[in-house]
């Protein structure tokens, strides 16, 4: 599991005054760049240099509390399924202040080669990190 704490700034949050349902899909995106830190230049050398990415095929969230302007967000991130050319990635997301847990977040990517939009097998170092921060 890698913790990222992300603040939910005002812009983050809807006339209800609570976090608009769509930012959840942001914040596990932040929280998988984080997770990817550990690739030699980032999630952003993966992207930009190597040119394999990650999108996204399926995307599931629940919501179980509302989270309001200016809680803290702690997101928990761990590996649910680890296939050949794709992964399941899960997204616990936890309000700081009380622990309370607010959404979760699966999203499955497929690996993918950017230039020709093709799958490709899992890049060793990728698999490396998921690897280690599988569900049991």
């Amino acid at each position: 599991m890698i913790p990222y704490e992300r603040p939910i700034r005002f812009e983050d949050v809807d006339a209800a005054r609570i976090v608009f349902f769509a930012r959840f899909l942001n914040y596990a995106h932040e929280a998988m760049e984080h997770f990817f830190g550990g690739l030699e230049g980032g999630y952003g050398r993966l992207i930009a240099t190597r040119e394999i990415g990650l999108p996204a095929v399926e995307v599931n969230v629940q919501f179980l509390n509302p989270v309001k302007y200016p809680d803290t967000l702690r997101i928990e991130t761990t590996t649910a399924r680890l296939g050949n050319r794709s992964a399941t990635l899960r997204y616990r997301m936890y309000r700081r202040s009380d622990g309370e847990k607010v959404a979760q977040v699966k999203h499955t990517v497929v690996t993918t080669n950017l230039l020709q939009m093709r799958s490709v097998e899992m890049p060793d170092d990728v698999r490396a990190i998921l690897s280690e921060h599988i569900e049991l």
